[in-house]
């Protein structure tokens, strides 16, 4: 486990502000107990600070996560947010969107959010911006980018798609051999 170095923490910043904006800042420097970003074996971990001193005595090799993961880089050194970065992006999000209970199947299920399943927009939201998805529950499902903003959301017809999925609670079911990169036993 190590910090992460100056090019991958512009990757991660870079993910997370199209989601929460202004709002790193209080990912960042939290006020409560204060966090860092670590990576271990092409993941990205968002860890306490007084737990991750006290995993030093532990070999590289025995340590199979640490903290939430947040996301990974690809082969291609390219970064992406996992499902485990919900939390904080729900939490802290700029823009978000609810799901009628009749279309959250389909958006567990990995299918993109369509507008007969949008219940409720915040209010300008811009097009290609980072969104959370959320049941009309409050209960956050989800993360995609907007595909249309609030004010063309408004025209479109039904089977018009409205966010593109990234990542759901459902794939802890369905990938869950790829959650933890650990020993396979």
């Amino acid at each position: 486990m190590r910090p992460l170095e100056e090019s991958e923490i512009q990757q991660v910043f870079e993910k997370l502000f199209k989601f929460v904006g202004k709002n790193l800042k209080n990912i960042v420097d939290r006020a409560d107990q204060p966090h860092c970003f670590r990576l271990h074996k092409k993941r990205v971990y968002y860890v306490r600070e007084d737990i991750m001193k006290r995993t030093t005595n532990i070999a590289r090799e025995e340590l199979v996560a640490l903290g939430v993961c947040v996301g990974k880089f690809t082969h291609s050194d390219k970064f992406r947010l996992t499902i485990g970065a919900l939390e904080l992006l729900a939490t802290h999000a700029k823009h978000k969107m609810w799901v009628k209970p009749t279309s959250e199947m389909s958006f567990l299920y990995g299918n993109h959010l369509l507008k007969s399943g949008l219940g409720r927009i915040t209010e300008n939201t811009p097009a290609n911006q980072g969104v959370v998805i959320f049941s009309m529950s409050d209960v956050p499902l989800g993360f995609g980018m907007a595909a249309k903003s609030t004010q063309d959301c408004r025209k479109l017809d039904p089977g018009s798609i409205v966010a593109f999925h990234q990542a759901d609670v459902g794939e802890y079911l369905r990938a869950e051999d790829d959650m933890v990169q650990g020993k396979k036993e």
